[in-house]
């Protein structure tokens, strides 16, 4: 087994090819439109196109993960999206940019969707801690990725963000032939032999699952909302200038990479479960501030004041009901993954309609919407504690 300070790192990176390839660009946005003579809305619909085939990817191959191992899918994946950056970087048309990025979201996810079956072979039952030590890690890559793609654009144009991707996957991917060998690559019997299908029923239909699903669903959500409605809330709501806003949205990753330190660290003491329902309870708290501040019409720092512990408890919500779900499967992690990770974004998609149809030109319906999320998280907790107790895993 590679050693675990290898290993976190070189999880963490593969998982980080999804920031990379959806933020790296957005600094060349209006190049795109202007290389390829087309609107800006054209070049931004390869967002959600990305999503989209992120989703279809990890939904087709997480059970096959679990079926042929995930060494395989690892270099598959990493090998195609090496490929698939250098051709977006020669794509001579809108047509053919939006359908690589499809290509490339899709199989890129067949690398992403092993790690957290990885995460669950290392560390087992403490999986949380883990997920909190990879989520650390990756959090830097949405955080630099816009800064290296305006860096980019500084000494080349569009093209070179997308050669910067695959040279950084093609490292990757030869990093893993030579440091990536797990027990499992080598088991055969650890593997499920269920059908597709079947392997997604296994899911679904598993006691005790449901409701921890939902709980990470409705993070995501939330997450997704501050990520849709930050830069409206603080640069049109409360009239800040931009680079206050990175400063602002930098504190807040900060509390996200902070509130993950702290889980690693006392998550084995008191387990999963606890964390997630001590989370839920603050983050209730800071989300009814964040109403309230906002209902009052305050200034901005008072948002600031509550956000920060608010995302800090996200950060741990997600990582534990996350944990709590795959320690629930022994071969069909893959699947859970690809569960989990199809509905977060597909839940995620939603916040931006939703923001936008009860938009009044205030944070109010932003607030509503988070303090919303996390109420129905512990109503979540609450409907789990009253089902009868199953055997854990």
């Amino acid at each position: 087994m590679p050693n675990l300070a290898m290993l976190i790192p070189m999880l963490a990176a593969i998982v980080a090819i999804t920031p990379l390839a959806i933020d790296m660009y957005l600094p060349a946005m209006s190049v795109l439109a202007l290389g390829f003579d087309t609107s800006i809305t054209t070049v931004q619909q390869s967002l959600s196109i990305y999503l989209a085939g992120y989703a279809v990817g990890m939904l087709t191959f997480g059970p096959l993960a679990d079926k042929i191992g995930r060494r395989p899918l690892v270099i598959f994946g990493l090998s195609g999206f090496t490929l698939i950056s250098l051709l977006i970087a020669l794509s001579g048309s809108i047509e053919q940019f939006l359908l690589l990025r499809f290509a490339q979201a899709f199989i890129g996810a067949a690398a992403t969707v092993v790690v957290p079956g990885y995460i669950k072979e290392v560390y087992g039952d403490n999986t949380a801690k883990g997920m909190s030590y990879v989520s650390l890690i990756m959090m830097l890559a949405p955080l630099l990725a816009p800064t290296l793609g305006s860096l980019i654009m500084e000494i080349g144009d569009w093209h070179l963000i997308f050669l910067s991707q695959s040279c950084y996957a093609i490292t990757l991917l030869a990093l893993v032939l030579f440091k990536l060998k797990m027990p499992s690559d080598k088991d055969a019997d650890s593997r499920s032999q269920k059908s597709f299908f079947r392997a997604y029923y296994t899911v679904f239909s598993r006691s005790g699952v449901k409701l921890y699903i939902t709980s990470g669903v409705l993070t995501s959500f939330a997450f997704f909302c501050y990520l849709t409605a930050s830069p409206f809330i603080y640069m049109e709501v409360f009239n800040l200038d931009k680079s206050l806003f990175a400063i602002l949205f930098s504190t807040n990753v900060g509390a996200l990479m902070l509130a993950n330190i702290v889980n690693s660290r006392i998550v084995g003491r008191y387990g999963s479960k606890r964390m997630l329902h001590v989370a839920t309870f603050f983050g209730s708290l800071a989300a009814c501030g964040l109403m309230l501040v906002n209902l009052l019409d305050l200034s901005y720092h008072f948002t600031v004041l509550m956000l920060i512990p608010l995302m800090g408890s996200l950060g741990v919500m997600s990582v534990n009901a996350d944990a709590i779900v795959l320690l629930k499967f022994k071969q069909e992690t893959g699947t859970a993954t690809a569960v989990i990770g199809t509905l977060r974004f597909g839940f995620g998609a939603t916040a931006g309609p939703l923001l936008a149809y009860f938009y009044d030109g205030s944070a109010v319906p932003f607030s509503m919407l988070m303090l919303g999320s996390i109420l129905l998280v512990g109503v979540c907790q609450f409907l789990q504690s009253r089902l009868p107790r199953t055997p854990s895993t």
